[in-house]
């Protein structure tokens, strides 16, 4: 079984032949955030991609789960609101959407491109803060989503978090990347005003360490789509979809994504 392995490494002074800055998650996010719908982040592109199929299906789930539409939905670690968007465009107009993240640069951006859609909320929460107090209008929630997130967090803090806002057996959908990707590499972009690589702190969860834990705190496997943990490669075809930066990742499997259903209280 994987255990977690952080990658988080003391902040160097960026010398030409080590251009790597490591930075707190929030401080390294809110740089980012400038750049991260711009950057050509091909893990990005394929989580949008497999988001489109999967959210409908996450969304019918809960349907037949609590037997109409969902009252309320979260997007835990929303960033520039890329998904926040989609679960606006496809939940019913009677759900609200909950965005949530620790990064306020991320989340200026997530108003701009939201706009003035009333149903949709967004705010400051921070998974790492202590102690873990769930933002006030943030619990009693049908579902919540949260894509590309977990890397930055130790697990049972991350799933303590979602069990606090959701209802009893409400589902939760996360992605993330896959711990074969994250062994080469962790999350970064290149600052474009330094030329430096920023990296914020990243842990290495494999998936069956992330089962056994997200079991522990009360959540199990819920079939989505015919799937339990759906797991992607990146092969030729992929590749040519995903853009230039995904080709040297051919043969690697860098992304998952599983559906949990909290147990009933």
């Amino acid at each position: 079984m994987t255990q977690d392995h952080t990658t988080i490494k003391p902040p160097n002074t960026g010398t030409a032949s080590n251009r790597i800055q490591y930075l707190e998650t929030t401080d390294a996010y809110n740089k980012w955030a400038k750049v991260y719908d711009t950057d050509n982040n091909f893990l990005q592109a394929l989580d949008t991609l497999e988001m489109q199929k999967l959210l409908p299906h996450f969304l019918h789930l809960l349907r037949n789960t609590f037997g109409s539409d969902p009252t309320k939905i979260i997007d835990l670690g929303c960033g520039t609101g890329r998904n926040t968007l989609l679960l606006a465009r496809l939940a019913s107009p009677e759900t609200e959407i909950v965005g949530l993240d620790a990064s306020s640069g991320m989340l200026d951006v997530a108003r701009e491109a939201i706009g003035g859609n009333s149903r949709v909320s967004l705010g400051i929460f921070d998974l790492l803060q202590e102690p873990m107090n769930v933002p006030v209008g943030s619990t009693g929630a049908a579902g919540i989503i949260s894509t590309l997130v977990l890397e930055h967090v130790p697990l049972r803090r991350f799933f303590e978090a979602a069990a606090k806002m959701l209802m009893p057996g409400g589902c939760l959908l996360v992605t993330n990347m896959h711990s074969d990707m994250g062994a080469i590499s962790q999350a970064g972009f290149v600052d474009v005003e330094t030329g430096m690589k920023i990296r914020p702190v990243s842990y290495r969860h494999g998936i069956g360490h992330m089962l056994a834990v997200a079991e522990e705190v009360g959540f199990r496997v819920e079939w989505l789509d015919g799937e339990g943990v759906r797991e992607r490669m990146v092969d030729e075809k992929l590749a040519g979809v995903l853009g230039p930066r995904a080709k040297k990742w051919i043969g690697v499997v860098v992304w998952f994504g599983v559906c949990f259903r909290k147990g009933m209280e």
